[in-house]
């Protein structure tokens, strides 16, 4: 992306490579301005909230990545390198998403050395559908929202599609004005980025209707935010020097909303307990061809009925399909109802009694040798990193502010593949590290390389993964050993509120002391022992044979103990492990097996 030429006079009709470069290089710049602005959207009063950090992160290494690369003349080529540096670079689940975005941004534009408004409506549109794939289970008043408005009002303004939900301007104006009919001639690209622009600022406005989360805390949705970031920069460059500066506007969008207004939005859900499911009988992993991306979505939807751990990824004529389920039959049959399903690969999960084949505790190897299975782990603090490492694990830090990303997941996975693994398992620890997880166990299948992504949202699941894991089976057994000891494990934290906030545990301000139950805020106080004691008590609520106490930075002095003494008191004869685990953020995490 050498330096680009000055814009020109007026909106542009094409984008150029030029044009293209320009739009990349403003995008990176307003990420790094709102980076701050977009992270503090984080629905929990919390401290490690970083969606606008993940998303400056994704962009900038993209950028850098694209830099070095000399030999493209077109903007449709561009855009697709520019797509394959941002899933090496995508960071955070909403990295992940972006990256999505932009490859179907280029598959809608392939071809096109110089993209018209029609060309750009329908990679918008392509760009949305493969957004919305990356998700297993999309839910509205998100990111892929926000881009459904987008998506929706650029063919609007393109001719090729009635307008959507969200077609009007936030000031009233109505979008169908000049709107070329289907086939009228040439559209140019600002009429479909104002379009696009203004129907996703709506649309942002109106996700905290859609989720009360957001509702709850006040905000918008912070991809969402993102995204419109990345649309202002687009209809900036192709309105050229005329572009509008619409700042006061996106910064009014991107802003902390008012308090909500209804008390009945901040009702606490009950803790409830964690239900663990039956263990499925097996594992079933293949691949599909001669799919489409519909059959692709019926596909997952069927194994979603049949069993769990359900992964369909993929695209360019080929799917990575893994998911547990009793009837591998019926998986089998989903994929070819789907498609050509090859290299099919079923392993039991558990003994013909139906009892879980996982190793007892005590029996577990501590090391890994070279030709069987290995891991690869997400930490967020030195103790942490030593745990897993000791256990042999290639570990990818990873926490608040910087999340591991796809390339990095990537080189740890091959690292281990090329000590001699037969396979990798996978724990990214973290739930905003998911999705970068999965697209580097997908783009390591793609050199042969079998990696296996386990579910695990906090590093106390990560811990209990690792209880089970047995270094001489296959990765494939591995898996759901370590899936379901993760599943079993109930997690908890203390934290700090870094502002006020409405919480499911009742309203909080800047300083309070926060006590997490299974992700969500239940428990809002002044005293941190306190807090963490009563957090023992709800994750002990349903019974624990292992309380797992992992202790951060900022853990204050008789925390530990009180946390011991609590524990013990509530079940006499309760196991207690303690471990430094020397995290940000959270002074203690917690976890109940």
């Amino acid at each position: 992306m050498p330096g680009a030429a000055p814009p020109p006079d007026g909106p542009l009709t094409l984008l150029d490579l030029v044009a293209v470069r320009r739009w990349a290089v403003l995008t990176r710049s307003l990420f790094a301005a709102r980076r701050a602005e977009i992270d503090a959207l984080n629905v929990f009063p919390v401290p490690d909230g970083d969606t606008g950090t993940n998303l400056y992160l994704t962009f900038d290494g993209a950028v850098e990545r694209t830099l070095a690369t000399a030999d493209v003349t077109t903007a449709d080529a561009l855009l697709a390198v520019f797509a394959r540096h941002l899933l090496w670079t995508a960071r955070g689940n909403s990295g992940v998403i972006l990256s999505q975005l932009a490859r179907g941004l280029a598959e809608g534009c392939a071809g096109v050395a110089e993209i018209d408004g029609r060309v750009l409506a329908e990679g918008l549109q392509h760009a949305e559908q493969r957004a919305r794939q990356a998700v297993t289970d999309p839910k509205e008043g998100t990111i892929l929202t926000v881009a459904r408005a987008m998506a929706e009002a650029a063919a609007h303004a393109a001719g090729s599609l009635t307008p959507g939900p969200y077609a009007a301007s936030d000031d009233g104006r109505d979008l169908d004005a000049g709107a070329p009919a289907a086939g009228e001639g040439p559209v140019s690209v600002h009429v479909v980025a104002l379009a696009a622009l203004e129907s996703a600022r709506v649309a942002l406005e109106h996700t905290p209707e859609q989720l009360e989360v957001l509702a709850r805390a006040g905000v918008v949705d912070a991809g969402g935010a993102g995204l419109v970031v990345l649309l202002e920069c687009l209809e900036r460059v192709c309105a050229g020097q005329r572009a509008r500066s619409g700042a006061d506007a996106s910064d009014r969008r991107s802003r902390r909303r008012p308090d909500p207004q209804s008390a009945a939005l901040s009702a606490a859900r009950p803790p409830g307990g964690v239900e663990v499911e039956g263990i499925p009988e097996f594992e079933v992993m293949y691949l599909l061809r001669d799919s489409d991306d519909a059959a692709v979505d019926a596909l997952r939807s069927r194994l979603v009925e049949l069993g769990d751990s359900v992964l369909v990824v993929g695209g360019d004529g080929e799917w990575n399909v893994h998911a547990h389920v009793d009837d591998a039959g019926a998986a089998v049959e989903a994929g070819i109802e789907a498609g050509r399903p090859h290299r099919v690969r079923i392993t039991r999960l558990t003994d013909e009694h139906g009892h879980d084949t996982r190793v007892p505790r005590g029996d577990r190897a501590g090391t890994w040798a070279a030709g069987g299975a290995a891991i690869v782990a997400c930490a967020s603090g030195v103790g942490l990193e030593g745990l897993f490492e000791d256990a042999g694990a290639v570990v990818v830090r990873s926490g608040p502010g910087r999340r591991a990303s796809t390339g990095g997941l990537i080189d740890a996975i091959r690292t281990q593949h090329a000590r001699g693994a037969s396979g990798v398992v996978v724990l990214p620890n973290d739930g905003d590290t998911l999705l970068a997880a999965a697209a580097a166990v997908r783009a390591v299948a793609d050199d042969g390389i079998e990696a296996h992504l386990v579910h695990v949202r906090t590093a106390v699941q990560g811990i209990a993964a690792l209880a089970v894991f047995e270094p001489t089976a296959a990765a494939s057994a591995n898996v759901l050993a370590m899936q379901a000891a993760a599943s079993a494990t109930r997690h908890g934290a203390v934290t700090v509120a870094n502002r006020a906030a409405l919480t499911s545990g009742g309203p909080c301000e800047a300083g309070d002391v926060l006590g997490v139950v299974d992700g969500d805020v239940v428990i809002v106080g002044s005293d941190q022992l306190a807090v963490s004691r009563e957090v023992v008590q709800r994750l002990l609520a349903s019974g624990g044979e292992l309380v797992t106490i992992v202790a951060g930075v900022d853990a204050p002095d008789g925390l530990l103990d009180a946390v011991t003494a609590e524990a013990r008191s509530a079940h006499h004869g309760i196991e207690v492990s303690i471990i430094d685990g020397g995290q940000a953020v959270y002074p203690v995490l917690l976890g109940v097996e």
